[in-house]
């Protein structure tokens, strides 16, 4: 989110392999009798011959560190945070180091020939169980308490589940409904307490290039702040900003403003504040109506669009950041990117809620859905 978001987690777009199933890999490189433990590699078929990789060492704290270029990975290279997509032709090469020892290389190639614009992963939020259900525990875990996030927000965000108070199990912040949509919901628990939800797939979902689409519907009203949103996997390692922030949807409904979202980048020595471009809905048009906002992420490139992905109406690059003193392109480190969908209440940006805002408001989410570049 604006200025200063926080959060995040891993993923890579490229895809189906050779000895799909998972399991090992080959071990090359140097090192016999090393007693740090050579990564595993395993994998589980997403969609449409894409897949989702995950790593591990049977060393006890062994970092992992990893190359998708064919080269060979060192203590610079990513290091491994989170499964991530593979939906593209690519060599991944790890290592594991437990202190200063490294392990032996580990490498998997992946051959798929996943043809542009194809649909490779997604979350529908199907529910066909009768009731309201959990969003998917193996794709979402939550932030949560009332820090204000770096953003002076007022909620307290609570987890699928919370029955500490402000939060309650009798009225959820966030849940599949049998509608098949993701509801977000922010409730005024008290006079001076809100509640709501942020979900993110940080640990356990991750990606690097593709286009990226929420179908989402939000609520328009005084204090309101949903957002849907990306950061990098490194975020542990490097902080925010230095990490990248993708902000894919924002819509600051303080009174006044007329029906736009804001797209933006965050990254070391820049915010959305120097890099950010406000999209107007064409006319008659709302954001308490259902759109569609995408990026397209690409090697050099990071594209927003609403509705139309041949329509961009924001295209940021590293030439984007000239004279930005001290300013790094943070998109194309290696790294993975998680996910993040949420709805804020109150904050620097939007101001607070009044007597006007309406309780309970939802922020609906139909899907989100990555497809090859």
């Amino acid at each position: 989110m604006q200025a200063n978001s926080l959060l995040a987690a891993v993923l890579m777009l490229s895809a189906s392999l050779h000895g799909c199933g998972g399991g090992g890999g080959t071990n090359g490189g140097s090192g016999g009798g090393n007693p740090t433990a050579a990564p595993g590699i395993k994998t589980k078929a997403a969609q449409s011959g894409a897949v989702i990789v995950s790593m591990a060492s049977t060393t006890a704290s062994a970092a992992i560190y990893y190359t998708v270029d064919g080269s060979t990975p060192n203590p610079s290279s990513p290091r491994y945070q989170a499964p991530f997509l593979v939906a593209s032709n690519l060599t991944l090469k790890a290592i594991a180091i437990a202190g200063s020892t490294p392990s032996t290389v580990t490498s998997q190639a992946f051959s798929s020939n996943i043809p542009s614009g194809t649909l490779v992963w997604s979350d529908e939020f199907s529910n066909s169980n009768g009731a309201i259900a959990q969003p998917d525990p193996t794709i979402w875990t939550y932030d949560t308490g009332n820090s204000g996030f770096g953003n002076n927000e007022l909620e307290t965000y609570c987890a699928w589940g919370s029955s500490a108070a402000p939060c309650s199990t009798a009225n959820p912040s966030e849940f599949v409904g049998t509608d098949g949509y993701l509801h977000i919901v922010a409730q005024q628990a008290s006079a001076s307490a809100y509640t709501s939800a942020r979900l993110k797939s940080q640990g356990l979902f991750s990606f690097q290039y593709g286009r990226l689409e929420f179908r989402a519907m939000v609520p328009e009203a005084q204090g309101f702040w949903p957002a849907a949103w990306l950061m990098g996997n490194n975020i542990a390692t490097v902080n925010w900003p230095a990490c990248g922030e993708q902000d894919v949807l924002e819509r600051v409904n303080a009174a006044g403003h007329p029906d736009w979202n804001a797209g933006s980048i965050h990254g070391a020595g820049f915010t959305g504040g120097n890099l950010g471009t406000k999209y107007n809905l064409p006319s008659g048009q709302t954001a308490a109506q259902w759109h569609i906002y995408g990026m397209i992420w690409s090697p050099g490139s990071v594209k927003y669009y609403v509705d139309d992905p041949t329509l961009p109406y924001a295209s940021f690059m590293p030439s984007s950041l000239s004279g930005l003193s001290g300013a790094v392109w943070p998109f194309d480190a290696g790294q993975s990117d998680f996910i993040i969908l949420n709805l804020a209440i109150g904050g620097s940006w939007p101001g607070s809620p009044n007597g006007t805002t309406p309780f309970p408001s939802e922020m609906l989410v139909d899907y989100v859905r990555i497809y090859t570049n």
